[in-house]
């Protein structure tokens, strides 16, 4: 049903990736190399307080679902919300008590426009294809069945109000749309982006050539942070430029990429760049860590201090290869501190600088 990238000469291996992975490739090589590439990974700022409610949200929707047709209500959303409350990031208690209970009044309004009765095809569903370039793989917020169709629907807690637009170009949504379709056989267009704070529902309708022409740009994109990722294994396997293979150890007062100081780095936790600095259709939909997740990090916390972990050394064309792209963003990265160009294209945020107050 849909193009794929012609492949000439001698098969290549398969580009296992989430539309996440892809989105980091083109949002900012550096931050890519760092997440996906760097091992051990370098570490990263404090946990967003946006982003925790952004995961207790999603997770208090999922777990809504699985409850038994007469405990769906909104009661129970509020009562599933509070008992999964991440409370990471929040500038005080006060803070954090105070959006428990916007978050509250978040899902319950929000469930309160449902059919409990209108069970969906999946939940927190892990959807997969592959084409002659790439294994694509992710989880679905919700999936429902709307006459002989499926429909995607993406949950969004942010503060910028969505356009149809956002629904429209999200890659995302569309690979999921077709791994839905593919894996069920049954037609997969629709996708909608279901945004909480103000009730509304945002939905675009895709055809099979505007669906090809998305998944022909995540092969393209695929296709080039493949051979990248190809060069930067070489490069580390040979031993870098030196013949060994090294880290840049954080220490305070100096920062850089990777082969150069970084500053003292504070221990890594959940974190991810804030919704609504990008666009919807860039902020990809991502797997929400659970309550029980982050507790159990936070007593790992607790037991041991970690160590402070710099980028890996590699040589200077490498370093070139995943250059960053400094702008406003780069106030909400994770790995800011490891980057002397981000350090100077936007000032640092504070852990709740991403809430709508």
């Amino acid at each position: 049903m849909y193009d794929q990238l012609p492949l000439e000469g001698m098969p290549r291996r398969l580009y296992s990736c989430t539309p996440s992975r892809l989105n980091a490739w083109l949002d900012c090589r550096r931050r890519y190399r760092f997440t996906y590439l760097d091992r051990p990974q370098p570490s990263k700022g404090p946990a967003w307080a946006h982003n925790s409610v952004g995961a207790s949200v999603h997770n208090a929707l999922a777990a809504w679902w699985r409850e038994p047709y007469e405990r769906r209500t909104p009661l129970t959303a509020a009562t599933l919300l509070t008992g999964g409350w991440i409370a990471e990031g929040f500038r005080d208690g006060e803070q954090s008590a105070h959006w428990l209970g916007r978050a509250r009044d978040l899902v319950s309004g929000y469930v309160a426009t449902l059919d409990p009765s209108d069970d969906p095809v999946g939940v927190e569903r892990t959807v997969a294809t592959r084409t002659k370039v790439i294994a694509l793989s992710g989880r679905i917020d919700r999936l429902d069945r709307r006459g002989d169709e499926l429909v995607v629907v993406d949950y969004k807690t942010g503060r910028r109000p969505l356009t149809q637009d956002d629904a429209r170009s999200s890659l995302a949504l569309a690979v999921y749309a077709i791994a839905a379709s593919r894996m069920m056989r049954t037609p997969a267009r629709a996708v909608e982006l279901h945004h909480l704070p103000t009730g509304e529902i945002v939905e675009w309708r895709h055809t099979d050539e505007s669906l090809g022409r998305h998944l022909r740009r995540a092969e393209e994109i695929a296709l080039e942070a493949s051979d990248a990722d190809e060069r930067y294994r070489e490069a580390v396997s040979s031993g870098g430029p030196s013949g060994s293979r090294g880290r840049a150890q954080a220490g305070p007062g100096r920062r850089g990429p990777s082969g150069s100081s970084a500053a003292q780095a504070a221990p890594e936790r959940q974190a991810a760049p804030v919704e609504g600095a990008r666009t919807a259709a860039e902020a990809a939909p991502r797997a929400w860590p659970s309550a029980a997740d982050v507790r159990r990090e936070q007593s790992a916390d607790v037991r041991r201090e970690r160590p402070s972990v710099g980028p890996a050394v590699v040589p200077p064309a490498i370093d070139e290869l995943f250059a960053p792209s400094p702008g406003p963003i780069c106030g909400w990265c994770d790995f800011r501190r490891h980057c002397p160009e981000g350090l100077a294209a936007a000032p640092e945020r504070r852990p709740w600088d991403g809430l709508a107050e």
